[in-house]
């Protein structure tokens, strides 16, 4: 692994600062962007040692808090490990929040986060990745959508509600999409049904969207966050294992 170097950075915003972590090989050279997109919980440790690994691997990894109209990362105050117990407190704060993220808003904080990539001399030219977790999985989908000649690769993670009957459903935007997509579901996730992953699958294929998912067995909605309960470590390396093949082929 490349020896990486971490910082907290501000992005600017149509909506004010965003604070972000961004990693990347500290070798003098350019490498393919990603843009690294938080779960619900927040930035905070475990988001910045996934963006380290990634950087480890040739990239050039920014990770922002999507909920910088709240206040800087860590938004909510969490323990230094996330029970089931306390869940129900923590999402109390974090729904009204996530709320917020709107379609268009998420399209506009994009802009911003890849433009800021595309300025820094850490950041190859050319298209860039997108990685979601949980919430983030959605807000992958959706950058991928409202910006496909930008995004070259978009995957998500143990995303939550992608392919519901709302009308502003990520899913919706599949005829929209260039990129290749990957999807790791979790079979034990209420949050993304059976009839959800097959809706989105059959929104990707006949949009023609390079796309692959997998439903990883035994594995709970969060097994990629080791800072929780629900970390599945097999589910973990498998997911490492096919976001960089799937980087490695699109970057």
């Amino acid at each position: 692994m490349t020896a990486v170097r971490g910082t907290t950075v501000d992005v600017p915003t149509q909506d004010g600062s965003a604070d972000a972590y961004f990693a990347y090989p500290d070798d003098g050279a350019a490498h393919p962007a990603v843009l690294l997109y938080m779960d619900a919980f927040g930035l905070r440790p475990q988001l910045r040692t996934m963006a380290d690994r990634l950087a480890g691997a040739g990239y050039t990894v920014l990770v922002p808090n999507v909920f910088h109209r709240h206040g800087r990362a860590p938004v909510f105050a969490l323990p230094e490990f996330i029970s089931d117990a306390d869940r129900p407190a923590l999402f109390e704060q974090i729904v009204p929040v996530a709320g917020g993220l709107t379609g268009d808003v998420v399209a506009r904080d994009a802009a911003a986060y890849l433009d800021w990539l595309a300025a820094r001399p850490e950041a190859a030219d050319g298209p860039v990745g997108v990685s979601g977790y949980c919430l983030g999985a959605r807000l992958a989908l959706l950058t991928a959508g409202a910006h496909p000649e930008r995004v070259a690769a978009a995957a998500g993670f143990h995303g939550a509600g992608l392919a519901t009957d709302a009308p502003d459903s990520p899913h919706l935007l599949a005829d929209r999409i260039t990129a290749e997509v990957y999807f790791g579901h979790a079979d034990q996730d209420p949050s993304m049904p059976p009839e959800q992953i097959e809706r989105l699958d059959k929104a990707l294929t006949e949009a023609g969207v390079r796309h692959h998912s997998d439903v990883y067995a035994g594995a709970d909605h969060g097994y990629t966050m080791a800072d929780t309960d629900r970390f599945d470590a097999e589910a973990a390396e498998l997911h490492w294992t096919v976001l960089l093949d799937l980087f490695g082929r699109t970057l």
